[in-house]
């Protein structure tokens, strides 16, 4: 509950103060300019970064290979879509730096190493209703 308070509360907050000290110190023109453009390249590259990315969850499925690091590189490459487009600039270092391959890599070792605790701890039951 508190992520989601900060994500959907901090965040725009901290981002908005930022927007306005950058307004100030380089003029709302510039700024606004800046948020398009950024929005615009990172639309782009979050496009080609998911082409790219489509592509070679084919090829891995046509080898007979499930391409689970892939698809979740395609995922994080969904969501620095989504930060790219959304203004502001601590969405934006967080989106392009989602775009970089070595970046996603580590998050995607992170998560599985995360997934692989969670899962050693769990236990399935199996109950027959028949």
């Amino acid at each position: 509950m508190l992520k989601l308070f900060a994500l959907f509360t901090v965040v725009p907050l901290v981002e908005l103060a930022l927007l306005l000290k950058l307004g100030s110190l380089i003029g709302v023109f510039d700024t606004i300019l800046l948020i398009v453009f950024t929005g615009a390249a990172g639309a782009i590259l979050a496009r080609t970064a998911g082409i790219q990315c489509l592509f070679t969850v084919r090829r891995q499925l046509q080898s007979g290979i499930f391409p689970a690091d892939e698809l979740c590189s395609g995922l994080l490459i969904l969501i620095a879509g989504a930060f790219l487009i959304t203004p502001g600039l601590i969405t934006d270092c967080a989106g392009f730096s989602l775009l970089v391959p070595a970046v996603r890599s580590v998050i995607i070792k992170k998560l599985r190493a995360s997934l692989g605790k969670k899962m050693a701890g769990a236990r399935i039951v199996y109950t027959d209703h028949g």
